[in-house]
C-alpha cells in the first residue's frame, strides 16, 4: 500500500497507540521561546520534574526582544517574559540563544539556520508557525502550553488522532518579481482560510522544486493560514546542499551526513493515490498578491480592485480595513512598510527587497523598517552591504526579532494606520489596536515603500 511522506515520518515516531484512539509520538526537537513556555516550566517545578531531554530542546528570545537597540525594560511584561526564559533555561539546563547572543533570532529562522532542523524529524514549538520546518521533510507543528510542559517532561506528545493528508501540486514558472509568498497567498485564496483544516499538506510540482529553501520555508510557514496542521516538502539535493553549509553547527557532517542523505531519499510520497485529497495550482500567469481583508484568504492581484463582499465576514473585514468594493489597491497609500517575520526575514528575502530599493528613496511620510530574522542574518546582510542599501533609501535597519509581525515589543501601528507587511497574518489588531495589515512579498513591500502606495515590483525590475 503506497504511503505519503507524512505517513512515513508519523509512523516512524509512534511510540504507542493510545486506548480510545490517538497515538503517543516521540519528538526529535523541541523549540522554545519566551511567550508560551513560562507556565510549562512552572508546571515542571510544581511537580518536581526535570526536562527529559535538554539536549533535544532549544530556546531563543524572539517575540518580545526590542529590535531598535533599546535596552530591555525589565518592569514591562516583555521584560518579565524574557527574564523568566533566562531563569528557566538556567534552572533546567536548556540551551538558550538569549537577547544579544550571536545565534539569537526568530525560532523558525534559527532552527534551519543552525542545522537543528533536519529531514524526517518531528519538531514542535509553542508557536503556530512551526510548520515552517516542514520545508525540510520534517513533521513540524505548533502546540499549546500544556503540551509544551508534556514534551519538556517526557520528550513525547499525545495526539488525539492522525490528520489526513492533502497533496498540493504546484506547477509553472511565475517569472521575475513574483515569489514564494505570492504563490502561497494565491493557494490560500483558492482553498480558503479553512481549506486545509484537518490535513497535513505536502507541496510538490515544478514550482516547488524550483524554489530555494527560503522560498520553501515561506510556503510551509503559511500552511497554518489555511487551517492545516502542518506543511511538508520532500527533501532533495537543494535541501541537502543547504544542510551541508559550513556554518550550521548542529547539522551532521561526514559519514553522518551521508547517512542522512541516504535516509532523505526514502522520504517521499510513493504515489499520488496515497493522499486523502489532492489539489493543484498553475502559477505561470501568477501576479504579485496582496491581502485586502483580515485573513490571508482575502487576497487579490496587485492590479485588482477590492471585490464585492460575499458574506457578513467580508463586509466586516472591509469595514475594519476602511475599504469599499471597487477601491484600487494601487491607489491605496500606506503608513508603514515592514520587512521581517518568520515568513520573510531570511537573507534571501532581504536580497530580493534590496534589488527593488537600490538607488531609490522611501516615499515621504512612509515609515519603512527591515528586521532580519536572526543576528546571523543581520551580520551577513551587513557584510554584503545590504544595511547601507536600505538605510540610504530611508529604511530603518533593526536587530533580530519578531518585531511588528505581532507588535509585542513596541513596534506597532497606531489605530487605522495601514501597513504593507511581509508577515503572515492580517488579523484585526495583529500589529496594534485598530491596525490595518496587508500581506505582501518582500519585493512588493519594497516597491510599496518607494511608491508610497501598493506597487507592482515588476515595474521596478524593468
Amino acid at each position: 500500500m503506497p504511503s505519503t511522506l507524512f505517513d512515513k515520518v508519523w509512523d516512524e515516531h509512534v511510540v504507542a497507540e493510545l486506548p480510545g484512539g490517538g497515538a503517543l509520538l516521540f519528538i526529535d526537537r523541541h523549540l522554545v521561546h519566551e511567550v508560551t513556555s513560562p507556565q510549562a516550566f512552572d508546571g515542571l517545578r510544581e511537580h518536581g520534574r526535570k526536562v527529559r531531554r535538554p539536549d533535544l530542546t532549544f530556546a531563543t528570545a524572539d517575540h518580545n526582544v526590542p529590535t531598535d537597540g533599546r535596552d530591555i525594560d525589565e518592569a514591562s511584561l516583555s521584560g518579565k517574559q524574557l527574564a523568566a526564559l533566562t531563569r528557566n533555561c538556567a534552572d533546567f539546563d536548556v540551551p538558550l540563544f538569549a537577547y544579544g547572543a550571536l545565534k539569537q533570532g526568530i525560532v523558525h529562522v534559527i532552527g534551519p539556520q543552525l542545522g537543528i532542523t533536519l529531514p524526517g524529524l518531528t519538531i514542535v514549538c509553542g508557536d503556530s508557525h512551526t510548520s515552517t520546518h516542514g520545508a525540510f521533510g520534517a513533521l513540524a507543528f505548533g502546540i499549546g502550553t500544556t503540551e509544551v510542559e508534556h514534551v519538556l517532561a517526557t520528550q513525547t506528545l499525545r495526539s488525539s488522532g492522525k490528520p489526513r493528508s492533502l497533496g498540493v501540486q504546484i506547477d509553472g514558472n511565475p517569472g521575475a518579481g513574483v515569489g514564494a509568498k505570492d504563490l502561497i497567498l494565491n493557494l490560500i485564496r483558492k482553498l480558503g482560510a479553512g481549506g486545509g483544516t484537518g490535513y497535513v499538506v505536502e507541496y510538490f510540482g515544478s514550482a516547488i522544486r524550483n524554489l530555494n529553501m527560503s522560498g520553501r520555508m515561506t510556503v510551509c510557514n503559511m500552511s497554518i493560514e489555511m487551517g492545516a496542521r502542518a506543511g511538508m516538502i520532500a527533501p532533495d539535493e537543494i535541501t541537502l546542499e543547504y544542510i551541508d553549509a559550513e556554518d550550521r553547527p548542529f547539522a551532521p557532517k561526514g559519514p553522518a551526513l551521508k547517512r542522512l542523505a541516504a535516509y532523505a531519499q526514502t522520504l517521499k510520497t510513493d504515489d499520488i493515490s496515497a493522499f486523502d485529497r489532492f489539489e493543484s495550482l498553475q502559477v505561470d500567469q501568477l501576479k504579485p498578491q496582496v491581502t485586502w481583508g483580515t485573513t490571508p484568504a482575502m487576497t487579490i492581484d496587485i492590479d485588482q480592485e477590492v471585490p464585492e463582499p460575499r458574506d457578513a465576514g467580508e463586509r466586516r473585514a472591509q469595514s475594519y480595513m476602511g475599504l469599499k468594493p471597487g477601491d484600487s489597491m494601487r491607489d491605496l497609500k500606506v503608513n508603514t512598510v515592514f520587512i521581517g517575520s518568520c515568513t520573510n526575514s531570511r537573507i534571501e528575502d532581504l536580497r530580493e527587497a534590496a534589488t527593488i530599493v537600490r538607488g531609490r528613496r522611501v516615499a515621504s511620510g512612509v515609515r519603512a523598517l527591515v528586521v532580519p530574522g536572526s543576528e546571523e542574518v543581520r551580520m551577513l546582510a551587513e557584510h554584503e552591504g545590504l544595511h547601507e542599501t536600505f538605510s540610504s533609501a530611508g529604511f530603518e535597519w533593526h536587530r533580530a526579532g519578531c518585531s511588528m509581525c505581532l507588535g509585542m515589543n513596541g513596534d506597532i501601528l497606531r489605530p487605522a494606520e495601514r501597513s504593507a507587511s511581509t508577515s503572515n497574518r492580517p488579523y484585526e489588531g495583529r500589529q496594534g489596536p485598530g491596525s490595518r495589515t496587508h500581506l505582501v512579498s518582500p519585493m512588493t513591500a519594497a516597491a510599496t515603500a518607494i511608491r508610497g502606495a501598493f506597487a507592482d515590483p515588476r515595474e521596478f525590475l524593468q
